[in-house]
């Protein structure tokens, strides 16, 4: 093999190899009790909400530029591919936005119910 063909095919490996491994979607966070937890577990809940809602977001940023990616290498994509494949996208971003403002409720009432134990 010529050195210019594997420095090609390397190089393509190393331009397809962060799509081929996908988006990895962010583990749920475990909310703590708010009616039983100790303010060193509600504040150790409210860093894991704010690493969680970090991962999410660049949970979102991965779907988007992968989609991107795959399209960009499929140049003969009818509309209705191109709608259908937007669609998913779609989907699967509002389902992410979703569950980022569930979690974020979850953890207010918890933190309502930990003011609530405190007084």
């Amino acid at each position: 093999m010529s050195r210019s063909l594997v420095i090609t095919i390397a190089a393509a490996i190393i331009a397809i190899s962060p799509a081929a491994l996908g988006c990895d979607y962010p583990k749920r966070v475990n909310i703590p009790n708010g009616g039983t937890a100790s303010k060193e577990e509600m504040l150790a809940g409210q860093r894991a909400i704010k690493d969680y809602m970090a991962a999410m977001e660049m949970y979102l940023g991965c779907i988007e530029q992968q989609e991107e990616a795959t399209v960009t290498t499929m140049p003969d994509l009818t509309e209705e591919e191109r709608a259908a494949r937007s669609s998913n996208l779609t989907k699967k971003h509002n389902a992410a936005i979703e569950e980022m403002e569930l979690t974020a409720a979850r953890f207010n009432e918890a933190v309502r119910a930990y003011k609530a134990q405190s007084d």
